[in-house]
């Protein structure tokens, strides 16, 4: 999922002049929320992104976007923050990204956005590799490469809360997510944070042992689809049209039917991989391929508090912008309660078109 070192640095540049006023954010996105006929959507190289890919290469979303005579550019761009920061000027009415993401960058940016998809969540994609050990807790004193201020990051102070360790009892080194495998190489570098298909590579070298991984902190690494709250309320058709397609293509990739091995294939072919190293990477990720189920967990109670866990994670390394004075700055919507600032919700997780999807209403 992830971030580059060079695009680690964007984010800090990104919210260091993101105040609650950030007009400079604000306005191209506010300009663009209009009813209007053509749309974008940015996403990047993720097993849960690929069935975007997979959707606009067989003609799925065409298909859903004419059905409400619309058009829809689904574009692929090779960095991921830089595609979320595209998103936050303005330049995409809708892209793919994590939780944390959609709270650290557009949210803490001043725009207003919606979750209009929960796609899956990590549920052992990303994790933690040691050399020599299987334990935890002898990652104490070491230097952990990682992404900075990535979900990796977030993982690492999750999984140091489980053995009464915290950040100040390791070193983190910023390392691009180009350079992780190589350095691993290297006597020097001795622990690692990331993220699958970089993890199965460093775990598959001798002497390695994954030590923690978000399958032992399930949902809380959460893939969404995230689309401007002001251009959704005012084309309805795009969120039917997007979430359609979704629940098309989810349908289409299960099981060992001729088309869903097809289907699966291209997203393998198109992240890099093989049939068996995409569904290896599918075994480790919760998907929802039932609209009712990403409903069922977007209506949870545990939704609510999983992103209270992310918002103090985000506050006490300075991601909610400057002006933040506690975790609870930016207001969190969803069906089961706020959390934050009700007068300053940015992110809203609203299931209200997956429901459509569940009820055969799209």
């Amino acid at each position: 999922m992830k971030l580059t070192t060079q695009l680690s640095k964007s984010i800090t540049k990104l919210l260091a002049i993101s105040t609650l006023c950030s007009a400079f954010l604000i306005t191209p996105a506010t300009a663009v929320a209009e009813t209007k006929s053509e749309f974008r959507l940015a996403w990047t190289i993720y097993v849960g992104w690929m069935p975007w890919d997979y959707g606009a290469a067989s003609g799925i979303v065409k298909k859903w976007a004419d059905k409400y005579d619309i058009d829809i550019d689904i574009v692929q761009i090779n960095d991921y923050v830089e595609s979320i920061n595209q998103y936050t000027a303005g330049g995409f009415d809708a892209a793919a990204m994590t939780n944390m993401d959609a709270l650290t960058i557009p949210a803490a940016s001043g725009v207003d956005s919606t979750a209009l998809i929960i796609g899956d969540f990590s549920n052992g994609n990303d994790g933690i590799v040691l050399k020599g050990t299987d334990k935890l807790a002898d990652i104490e004193g070491q230097n952990v490469n990682l992404v900075e201020l990535s979900v990796s990051h977030y993982l690492l102070a999750r999984a140091l809360d489980t053995v009464s360790l915290s950040e100040r009892d390791v070193r983190v080194v910023n390392t691009s997510d180009a350079d992780l495998v190589a350095a691993f190489t290297t006597e020097d570098v001795t622990a690692v944070t990331t993220w699958n298909p970089l993890l199965s590579e460093i775990t598959a070298m001798p002497n390695t042992k994954k030590v923690f991984d978000s399958s032992m902190i399930p949902g809380e690494i959460i893939d969404l689809l995230v689309v401007n709250t002001e251009t959704l309320q005012d084309n309805p058709k795009l969120g039917k049209a997007l979430t359609g397609a979704w629940y098309e293509i989810m349908a289409t990739m299960q099981g060992n039917e001729k088309e869903a091995i097809k289907a699966r294939t291209l997203m393998a072919e198109a992240s890099g991989t093989d049939l068996a190293g995409y569904d290896a990477q599918l075994a480790s990720t919760k998907m929802f391929f039932e609209a009712k189920d990403a409903v069922a967990f977007n209506n949870s109670a545990a939704l609510i508090s999983i992103m209270g866990k992310v918002a103090e994670f985000s506050f006490a390394h300075g991601l909610l912008g400057q002006g933040a004075p506690d975790a609870k700055f930016i207001g969190i919507q969803t069906p089961s309660g706020i959390y934050g600032d009700k007068a300053n919700i940015k992110l809203r997780f609203d299931p209200s078109y997956m429901q459509m999807a569940t009820d055969g209403k799209l």
